[in-house]
């Protein structure tokens, strides 16, 4: 494979990209996109690329100083695209607060779980650059759209001549409709919290001999996700709500009913989150791994083509700085390293439960688990992203397969027991394991959309990706307490806490990671 990228533009010599500046303004989008996030994944299960508007906040910002560069607003953009995906382990760990285990989230381990995953992600989409990056035709469309909003924004007189005249002006149009946006979010929201507008409603009805239902909320933040993630996603969601609600739900509760003391829209949501949901959770999970099928061998490819570039480069070999990645050796070092705070976390979190007998045998299988199926995940998350964008990715489905599999791996590690003590705390350490793959998959998943966006604007990957741990570790450092927060205030379906309270957050996917692991350790989960 070809040591050089010929058709992506080489920056300037001495041109300034990691600057402390680009990495202060990228933590602080980073902080703000990620709480963000986290309401918006505990409240309907969706998150978004966060990659676009932060690089118009960054070229809005850093034209009042001197010398900015095109490449400071890429690596602002990078350390901040972390937002919109790191928040996504928010689709598992809330599952420990539903079941029980946890009461609320200790700082210090939610923050290790997120880094060190994280940083795992980055670590293994690095080989995957070149295959999946440079060497592949896939679209990228964020990446490649992120890219034009940066040249179409940069002002400096080194990329002059490829600007639009207009570029200022839509930088600075760009600017407002997101300060205007955020004000009328937080209106809205207001005035819904006050009851003075309605934010939901759902109703249930017959249909024949069966039940359906509807329900639907209002909230300006969805108008604005909605408009992030494209008309694509609009339509797969729609297709999915009609055959889930108006196909699957009134078959499988025809002929059937509510209890005397039971309403039939508690009748028609039970039947929809026990068994409707499935549905949707078998065909996710065999699309994730068809995808893995699809990049085995651009793993492999990859893996043998960042070796090769690092033989050459000790080997005196000049490679371009569009082609420099972290060393292939460093990667490696970082990842089996990464597997000893790993093993510690694991041990801390289970050493006291009623698990502990069997827990060294557990925790080396997990070990093995996470240095494995992370790479498989960093793969199929990455992959997705260059075919249908980041925002599109089925993080979902890798989440299933994730658990399903480490509750299955564990549940044989351990041994068949029958102790409701014991089975409960496996299941929650299935859900702590998960959670640590979980970081490197979202992670993954935003990886390689960078790259390209820094391929197509002459940046160097290997600054790109310390920007990524440097966001990161931003993104851990913000998201314990935002959970927390949403957890007092709210609760989550399934909690002790949130019983009987208004407002409360669904939790979606961590609700539907939470019951795969009840089934599987229980007995109970139907494979049909």
């Amino acid at each position: 494979m070809s040591e050089t990228t010929t058709d992506a533009p080489q920056a300037p010599s001495g041109v300034r990209e990691l600057t402390i500046r680009a990495v202060v303004l990228g933590g602080l989008i980073t902080l703000v996109f990620t709480a963000a996030n986290v309401y918006l994944g505990l409240k309907v299960g969706l998150t978004f690329a966060t990659a676009i508007p932060a690089a118009v906040i960054s070229m809005s910002v850093l034209r009042y100083f001197k010398q900015h560069t095109i490449m400071e607003n890429n690596i602002v953009q990078t350390i901040a695209s972390a937002a919109g995906t790191l928040s996504a382990i928010v689709f598992v760990l809330p599952g420990l607060i539903m079941i029980g285990w946890w009461s609320g989230f200790p700082y210090w381990t939610t923050v290790a779980v997120c880094a060190i995953g994280g940083i795992l992600g980055v670590m293994y989409s690095i080989p995957l650059r070149r295959a999946l990056v440079t060497g592949s035709d896939l679209p990228y469309p964020e990446g490649v759209a992120a890219a034009e909003v940066l040249k179409v924004g940069e002002a400096s007189e080194a990329h002059a001549a490829d600007i639009d005249s207009k570029g200022v002006d839509q930088n600075r149009g760009g600017m407002r409709a997101i300060v205007v946006g955020s004000l009328g979010a937080a209106f809205f929201s207001l005035l819904g919290s006050l009851k003075l507008v309605a934010t939901e409603a759902s109703a249930a009805f017959k249909v024949g001999s069966g039940a359906t239902m509807v329900s639907g909320s209002l909230s300006l933040a969805l108008i604005g996700v909605g408009h992030l993630v494209g008309v694509a996603v609009g339509v797969a969601m729609v297709v999915g709500l009609v055959i889930s609600f108006f196909v699957v739900l009134p078959i499988r509760t025809w002929g059937s009913g509510p209890a005397a003391d039971e309403s039939l829209l508690d009748f028609v949501s039970g039947i929809f989150s026990s068994e409707v949901r499935m549905v949707g959770a078998g065909a996710i999970a065999v699309a994730a791994i068809w995808t893995l099928a699809t990049v085995i061998g651009p793993i492999i490819k990859g893996i043998i083509a960042a070796m090769a570039s690092a033989k050459a480069r000790k080997a005196g070999t000049v490679v371009d700085v569009t082609e420099r990645d972290i060393p292939i050796q460093w990667v490696g070092l970082t990842v089996v390293l990464a597997m000893i705070p790993i093993g510690w976390l694991l041990w801390d979190f289970a050493a006291d439960s009623h698990i502990s007998d069997s827990l060294a045998g557990i925790i080396a299988v997990s070990i093995v688990f996470v240095l494995v199926i992370g790479l498989v995940v960093a793969a199929v998350c990455g992959y997705m992203a260059g075919l249908i964008g980041s925002s599109n990715s089925p993080i979902s489905g890798v989440g299933i397969l994730v658990v399903l599999t480490a509750a299955l791996l564990i549940k044989v590690t351990h041994g068949p027991t029958d102790d409701p003590n014991q089975i409960d705390a496996l299941i929650a350490y299935t859900l702590f394991t998960a959670a640590v793959v979980f970081g490197v998959a979202t992670i993954s998943n935003d990886n390689l959309q960078d790259l390209k966006t820094g391929q197509l604007v002459g940046a160097t990957p290997w600054k790109q990706q310390v920007a990524l741990v440097v966001g990161v570790l931003f993104g851990s450092a913000i998201i314990p307490p935002i959970l927390s927060l949403m957890n007092n205030a709210f609760g989550f379906v399934g909690s002790t806490n949130a019983e009987g309270a208004e407002g409360t957050l669904s939790a979606p996917q961590a609700n539907l990671m939470s019951t795969l692991a009840k089934g599987v350790f229980g007995g109970d989960l139907n494979w049909a």
